[in-house]
């Protein structure tokens, strides 16, 4: 084995590592090799590193006697877990379960893969951090309390396989709390007032410039008036402002801003941005990608300072030394910065290539010289009135860390770009080209982004930079959360122009509402967080969140006890949860929303056991209720009387084809036709309340032909047996199950006694397969 055993989690760090410690060392990766075990030795393929491992205690024994193996052969074990605390507890761990000893264990610990780094950490090896071990064990085991007492409740008083967590129950009330503002948002209408001045300049040559008055208009009767004067009017500039900023670079990035710009700049998830940055760790291309500092050494900064100088010139280069402001931050990392920052490009994978792209500059802009502004207001007096017209321009006097890299933010998405003035000079006397009134509603506020709820969170202190994407990816498995598309809706809007002393009207289309990969919380998940707030107020408390972080900051720092600190909180949550077993209600979030006009029967909307459902009547000796789902687009909290009533209309008959009926229903993956036994979706387009007979046949008739370019081989002889061609390849389907065809055999010469022998040994290599 070697004098000198490292160990680390994962086999691409290893792989990495070990290039650069000289002979004496063999570097493994712990979860490479159970990972490797678990496949050789239990059938179990375990391809994701954080997926959790479970394991019967027999084959539990067997790993750790196998990695016992190779620490016995070793004089020196050094444990090279992440820095964090995730990384520290995994160390530990490691110590416990091998048996190791301090006389012949050291931890290291580096945030970067690089030679330097690397050997740096070796010639300064600690001992285990316990304060930070016992930081993470109560993180750990209060998580844990709060998600498997509050569970079991949940599936007792709303329904079965919900989930409640300390973050991400948090986290769904920040999207609940949006949503309903803007589900309560009153809009309102006004009038802004925009014109196009004209003048002739120093070569009589004509320019126009942009302007708007200072004020909405109130109504459309106070818009007509005000025209009317313009009409009358003569524009003069009487005023002339010009101010020079300076507008400054961001911060490097930290694990919540590269998730914010990654998603807004490359359209990554949240997921995926850390998917890759921790590829490019694991690759040395990047330091560690979970840090709330925003830091630089002074390594990285002389040599950022050599490549700005190099490739911009040194009136390019401004030396800055950030600081971290983040509420509750903890991590004594670096930013995130390339390794080596003079490798501008990398190769590799485009989603690796674009991140780092992403983090170089970044880098190398919190160390350029800030961007100088001139920002010029002009002042537009109306003879007639007191308003006044204004136009604002700006012009870029010198880039700085323009010239490379500028943030992008929610707001800059939604605005346009800035206006550049031509010259322009006190007493200029203008002509109006034209003048409009167009009619602007109030906007209710945006809806959150993966990228906008993980700056919300770091702001309220919630989570950590390593809890930020698995809560989000967890919120939206759980069902209380989805991202989509949101298409808006569209409405007339009254246009007037004044054009020659002549006002006309006129009315235009405008789509609102519409939004791009928002978060939107479900029904169920608006109902558990409703049942939350109202029985565990304090644990949904966004300041209870923030503190509890605070106290595990304390363990680490070694100022207060885990124990005592879970026990605090576990006395009161304890009664709580037993209380609120025994005295509080099924919650389904019932509405009731009138009478149905022809039965009598009441209507109501409520969570049931598959999902969202309207209800016609209640149970009673003499009745039975009848039940319908809702539509995807449909809420409890929003759905009328009329949209409830029309659910009872389905599943409705419209004609035969091919001698079998037709019939249109929705379940809960949405509206679809079921005709001989089959059943076709319906488009986004298609409703399923007006659908006709020949739409429907049209729908049919396409999936079949779709189908049809899936089968490679059919048997006439077994109908229930087919070969067909997947998204993953050619594969036999079979009494509804999948059977992978072999490489071996060409699917197009299968004999059904072929694809019968496939079926069984595929059949018998599964139940060899001892259980995990």
């Amino acid at each position: 084995m070697g004098e000198n055993l490292v160990i680390v989690e994962s086999p691409a760090k290893a792989k990495t590592i070990e290039k650069f410690l000289g002979k004496g060392f063999v570097v493994k990766s712990s979860f490479g090799h159970i990972r490797d075990l678990a496949k050789k030795d239990f059938g179990v393929d375990i391809k994701n590193q954080y997926k959790p491992i479970y394991i019967v205690p027999e084959d539990k024994k067997k790993i750790v006697s196998e990695l016992k193996k190779f620490t016995k052969s070793a004089k020196l074990i050094w444990l090279a877990s992440d820095e964090d605390r995730e990384g520290e507890a995994i160390a530990w761990h490691l110590s416990e379960v091998l048996g190791l000893t301090e006389e012949n264990t050291r931890r290291i610990v580096f945030h970067e893969i690089t030679k330097n780094a690397i050997r740096n950490a070796v010639d300064n090896p600690r001992k285990i951090n316990y304060n930070v071990v016992q930081a993470q064990q109560a993180r750990r085991v209060l998580d844990r309390l709060v998600g498997f007492k509050l569970s079991p409740l949940l599936w007792r008083k709303i329904k079965p396989s919900l989930s409640a967590g300390r973050v991400q129950s948090v986290a769904v009330r920040l999207l609940v709390e949006k949503e309903r503002e803007i589900l309560n948002f009153k809009t309102s209408s006004s009038f802004k007032v925009s014109a196009i001045f004209s003048f002739e300049d120093s070569d009589g040559k004509k320019v126009e410039i942009k302007a708007e008055l200072s004020r909405r208009l109130k109504n459309l009767i106070e818009a007509q008036g005000f025209l009317r004067q313009c009409g009358q009017a003569s524009y003069e500039i009487v005023r002339l402002e010009t101010k020079s900023l300076k507008r400054s670079p961001a911060p490097p990035f930290t694990t919540s801003t590269l998730q914010q710009e990654a998603g807004r700049k490359l359209g990554f998830s949240v997921a995926q941005t850390m998917s890759v940055a921790q590829k490019l760790y694991e690759a040395g291309k990047i330091t560690y990608m979970r840090t709330d500092s925003v830091n630089l050494s002074s390594l990285a900064l002389n040599t950022v300072k050599k490549v700005i100088e190099g490739e911009f010139g040194s009136k390019y280069h401004q030396f800055r030394k950030y600081q971290t402001k983040t509420k509750g931050a903890q991590e004594a990392h670096e930013a995130i910065r390339p390794t080596y920052i003079e490798n501008k490009d990398i190769d590799g994978p485009a989603a690796g290539v674009r991140l780092y792209n992403l983090i170089w500059k970044r880098t190398m802009a919190s160390q350029m010289s800030n961007a100088e502004i001139e920002k010029t207001i002009a002042t537009i007096s109306i003879s007639n009135m007191s308003d006044v017209f204004t136009a604002t321009g700006e012009v870029i006097k010198f880039d700085g860390f323009l010239k490379l890299y500028s943030v992008t933010t929610d707001e800059d998405i939604e605005n346009g770009s800035k206006t550049i003035l031509p010259p322009l000079r006190e007493g200029e006397k203008l002509n109006y080209e034209m003048i409009t009134a167009s009619e602007k509603f109030t906007q209710p506020p945006f809806r959150y982004s993966e990228a906008s709820l993980v700056k919300k969170m770091e702001e309220l202190g919630i989570g950590r930079p390593s809890t930020y994407a698995p809560t989000i990816s967890t919120i939206q498995n759980r069902g209380y959360v989805v991202k989509e598309h949101l298409d808006g809706n569209e409405r007339d809007i009254i246009v007037y122009e004044l054009t020659e002393d002549k006002i006309r009207e006129s009315k235009k289309r405008e789509k609102y509402g519409r939004e791009k990969s928002k978060l939107v919380p479900t029904d169920i998940g608006m109902v558990v967080n409703d049942f939350l707030i109202e029985h565990f107020k304090s644990i949904m408390d966004y300041n209870f969140t923030a503190l509890v972080e605070k106290e595990f900051d304390e363990i680490a720092a070694g100022n207060l006890e885990w124990v005592k600190m879970i026990d605090t909180f576990y006395s009161d949550f304890h009664v709580r949860v037993e209380k609120t077993l025994k005295e509080s209600e099924k919650t389904t979030g019932e509405r009731v929303l009138g009478v149905d006009p022809d039965s009598g029967e009441e209507v109501l909307v409520k969570v049931g056991r598959y999902g969202p459902l309207a209800q016609l009547g209640k149970v009673r000796e003499d009745y039975k209720p009848r039940f319908a789902s809702l539509r995807k687009n449909q809420r409890i909290e929003t759905i009328s009387l009329e949209e409830a009533l029309d659910l009872f209309k389905l599943p409705r008959e419209i004609g035969d084809f091919e001698k079998n009926s037709m019939i249109v229903a929705i379940s809960k993956y949405g509206p679809y036709i079921r005709h001989d036994g089959k059943f076709y979706s319906l488009t986004k387009q298609d409703d399923p309340l007006s659908i006709n007979s020949e739409r429907a046949i049209e729908i049919i008739n396409t999936k079949r032909k779709e189908d049809s370019k899936k089968e490679i081989k059919i048997f006439s002889e077994n109908k229930n047996l087919r070969i067909l061609n997947g998204r993953w390849g050619p594969y036999i389907s079979y009494e509804k199950k999948n059977y992978k065809i072999p490489k071996n055999y060409n699917p197009e010469e299968l004999s059904l006694k072929d694809c019968l022998s496939i079926i069984a040994n595929s059949k018998n290599k599964k139940s060899g397969k001892r259980k995990s």
